[in-house]
């Protein structure tokens, strides 16, 4: 991504400097110059309307999406782009200790082995309490396949997507497009009363992932009730509680959250501190705008749950398309906030101060179904990239404090001293040979047994890697063989995922379609056609992904 910065105007902060009593570190005037590396953290609140309870069929959402830094930084770097966190909707208090929810969505982690500084996309099932997790077909907890954790945990639906397990790849390039998603749940298997040959239920409800983007809608995975109920075998207190068999909450957070994005500091010789971020940018909507998230859209069961079970039941076919009587937007007050801190390496949560975030971002709502940011054009400047317009944030900070409280106050290039050095300072891609992603090899295992009907194939995807992948039945696709079938069970889901296969095409409508603004590309390289004779009723499933040779 090539940028080219260009102020807006100049910066208008003197005012804000002179108003604000410097906070003054002691140091010794030795200390000057020496470089702290540290992070900036925190998230970026999204307060939403709520919604009846009964709107509890799952949800979908826009969110932009776009490099966020210019050069990626390392593995160190992990933020989500805008999302949200779905957790099941319980009658009375959970018991204690219970996280499990569906989150994920588009960004970049720790564990992102073939990272760009274009996001990706991962589903973010999680089990109790963070026992394991589920990010995609093959994609889970850790890399050991003795001990899967989650890497079975969601099926490949689409005979039209590859999934590789280190991500869902946008285009490269993507710069403020819309991406749609959403999970609804689909009636692809029935409920039982044991689970793993113990009295544990299992639920009929299969979370599946709908996108909307320019190449490719429809669904393209889901997680099998078993990744959620397995959890209950182990620890009964869950039983009935989870995603398998309880409904969705509809009133959920909406939040960018960000880990870490790369930050040094240092002081200068009178013992003034100062910061510098490594380049940050948002979309840019227009001069002075950012539009992050629209329609954010809760569904109850007339969306398609009920359709499809009366299809899957003998009833009339169903297109796919969410009906609208069963949608109900949430709405933006045009209010937010943020919890953005910069602070150096070890230091403690009670002594991370906070960035000014309102002295250069306003949160608005041009529309009651869209979310964004207005920017001080004092403070920001605008970066025309090779791909679109972004808004660079402020890069430097001076450490201040107002009201008795310290902050993080922009302030212009030239305004830090020299000797902090930090305008020489650099946010350099270091270089590393990403690990493969590997799948079993043992001819005993359920990658061979009882094995693809064709392939293997290989392509090579927009972020340098090359996956190599085979066409499974889908009835017996290892993440199904792991599911806690029966043969009849698998069968009973592979009929009705044919009729899904012969109907949902990935050009058809599914989600409601944005008001505004272009939708987002998938990695071309992802989108696939089945072989002949394989059309309906068989999937591509990814063994593997690594560096090109």
């Amino acid at each position: 991504m090539t940028l080219k910065p260009q102020p807006l105007s100049t910066l208008g902060l003197l005012p804000l400097l002179l108003a604000l009593t410097a906070y003054t570190r002691i140091l010794p005037a030795q200390d000057a110059g020496k470089i702290q590396q540290g992070e900036m953290a925190g998230y970026l609140l999204v307060p939403n309307s709520k919604v009846p309870d009964s709107y509890d069929a799952g949800f979908s959402l826009y969110v932009a999406a776009w490099p966020l830094l210019d050069q990626y930084p390392g593995q160190r770097f992990q933020t989500g782009l805008f999302g949200t966190w779905m957790f099941a909707r319980n009658e009375g208090p959970p018991p204690l200790k219970l996280y499990s929810d569906i989150e994920g969505g588009l960004g970049w982690w720790r564990d992102t082995e073939f990272a760009t500084e274009t996001p990706k996309f991962i589903m973010g099932g999680v089990a109790p309490n963070f026992s394991e997790w589920a990010n995609g077909p093959g994609a889970g907890k850790g890399r050991d396949w003795d001990q899967p954790k989650g890497k079975y945990g969601v099926a490949q639906l689409s005979p039209w997507l590859l999934w590789p397990p280190d991500g869902l790849n946008l285009k490269q390039g993507t710069c403020g497009e819309l991406f749609g998603y959403g999970y609804l749940p689909l009636p692809l298997t029935s409920a039982k009363a044991t689970t793993a040959g113990t009295e544990v239920p299992t639920g009929d409800q299969s979370w599946t992932l709908f996108l909307n983007t320019r190449n490719f809608k429809g669904p393209v995975a889901f997680f099998t009730p078993y990744f959620w109920s397995r959890s209950a075998v182990a620890e009964p207190r869950f039983r009935g509680l989870l995603l398998d068999s309880r409904p969705s909450n509809p009133n959920r957070a909406l939040q960018m959250e960000t880990q870490h994005v790369p930050s040094v500091q240092s002081v200068d010789a009178q013992g003034e501190t100062y910061a510098r971020v490594a380049p940050t940018f948002f979309p840019c909507a227009s001069n002075v705008e950012s539009w992050v998230v629209h329609r954010i859209t809760s569904y109850n069961r007339k969306a398609l749950w009920d359709p499809v079970k009366s299809w899957f039941d003998g009833g009339a076919e169903v297109s796919g398309a969410i009906h609208p009587d069963g949608a109900m937007l949430h709405e933006f007050s045009g209010k937010g906030g943020a919890t953005w801190r910069i602070y150096a390496d070890g230091v403690p949560k009670e002594e991370r101060v906070p960035l000014a975030w309102d002295s250069f971002a306003t949160p608005m709502a041009p529309d009651p179904n869209t979310f964004g940011y207005r920017w001080d054009s004092n403070v920001v400047k605008r970066a025309d990239s090779t791909n679109g317009p972004l808004v660079q944030l402020p890069e430097y900070f001076h450490l201040v404090k107002t009201g008795g409280k310290p902050q993080w106050v922009p302030v212009r290039e030239e305004a830090v001293p020299a000797e902090t050095g930090l305008v020489k300072a650099r946010f350099d891609r270091p270089e590393r040979r990403p690990k493969a992603y590997v799948t079993p090899e043992d001819p005993a295992s359920c990658w061979k047994r009882p094995g693809p009907k064709a392939g293997p194939f290989r392509v090579k995807l927009g972020d340098g890697s090359v996956v190599t992948y085979c066409w499974y039945r889908f009835a017996d696709q290892p993440a199904l063989l792991n599911a806690d079938m029966t043969e009849q069970e698998r069968e009973g889901i592979q009929t009705r995922v044919e009729k899904l296969h012969r109907i949902w095409k990935k050009d058809r409508e599914y989600l409601a379609p944005p008001a505004f603004g272009k939708l987002a590309e998938l990695d071309p390289a992802l989108i696939v056609t089945p072989p002949p004779g394989l059309e309906a009723g068989h999937v591509p499933i990814v063994t593997r992904q690594e560096a090109e040779d």
